[in-house]
């Protein structure tokens, strides 16, 4: 994936998003998504960093030392065929580099272990720029809410139909930001998006969470 010739504002936020290529699945099992997590982290920092580190000592992927963050990464979520961010951008070209180094590697990661060759991904990331305060809010929960799609596909067009299975899966699933913003539990990959990015729309953890959980009761 080459970097993508598109200026973005300093100081503005991004909801970039993306796909495996002919809508082929990118995260295969929970290594997948655990090594994309990691290349996350450690990605996003103004000095390019040695990926061998996390081939030799998984977790040191955590510990490493980095300079000054590329973005800010606002929120995510990884789904079995794409993901969804939202960035910030920090440096002139942050988020293009971020994402650049982001996908090459993983693509790297993922052909070598599944033996295939060829792009990964659909193409160029997409971007859309956060313009207004009611759009950030409705994609912030769009974004967290997406993992619903895996116990029932059209809970969107027809409502959700056990709203406490809804819930409870969203409070289990480990491969978005949602468990560190509502603060369920302590984990490291908490490190990977910066909480004080965050517009201080919802006033609390439990607020956001409430927002959350009300968009289950109507079709978005």
């Amino acid at each position: 994936m080459s970097i993508r010739p598109i200026k973005f504002a300093p100081n503005e936020n991004y909801h970039i998003y993306n796909r495996g290529v002919n809508k082929m699945n990118i995260f295969i099992d929970h290594n997948d998504y655990d090594r994309f997590m990691k290349l996350m982290y450690v990605s996003n920092s103004t000095t390019n960093k040695k990926f061998t580190d996390i081939e030799t000592s998984p977790g040191k992927a955590w510990t490493l030392e980095k300079d000054s963050d590329l973005v800010d990464i606002v929120s995510y979520c990884l789904m079995p065929n794409h993901f969804h961010f939202i960035l910030r951008e920090k440096i002139e070209n942050g988020i293009s580099i971020f994402m650049h180094r982001l996908s090459t590697s993983y693509s790297m990661y993922f052909n070598k272990k599944y033996d295939r060759n060829g792009a990964l991904f659909q193409g160029k990331f997409k971007s859309e720029h956060i313009n207004n305060d009611n759009y950030f809010k409705y994609l912030f929960s769009y974004i967290h809410l997406n993992p619903i799609k895996l116990i029932q596909k059209d809970w969107k067009e027809i409502g959700i139909k056990n709203i406490d299975v809804a819930q409870k899966y969203l409070l289990k699933y480990p491969y978005s930001s949602f468990l560190d913003i509502i603060e369920k539990i302590n984990r490291i990959e908490s490190k990977i998006i910066n909480k004080l990015s965050i517009p201080n729309y919802f006033g609390s953890p439990e607020n956001f969470k409430k927002e959350i959980f009300d968009w289950l009761i109507v079709k978005i």
